[in-house]
């Protein structure tokens, strides 16, 4: 992952109380770390909807699925140490 941007998308509605917390909880590791959160409301992507539909919220790092429904710390900050 050298070289490459350090950013965990987030697979997310807009409507969707457990990926606002998700979005809470994983900003201050982010920041710790310093990497970006995206944030992608997948109802405005059907591709992304019919591959995650019911598993939002979703944490990946480039095609890798950290978490889903709720934040894995231990996985984000194990990733975050990889890289």
């Amino acid at each position: 992952m050298a070289g490459q941007p350090r950013t965990f998308t987030v697979l997310s509605r807009e409507w969707c109380h457990l990926c606002h917390d998700l979005v809470a909880a994983l900003e201050p590791i982010a920041k710790e770390y310093g990497w970006a959160i995206e944030v992608i409301d997948i109802d405005q992507h059907p591709e992304l909807e019919e591959r995650w539909d019911e598993l939002v919220p979703v944490v990946l790092v480039g095609d890798m699925e950290l978490c889903h429904y709720h934040l894995d710390e231990a996985a984000v900050r194990a990733r975050c140490e990889a890289a």
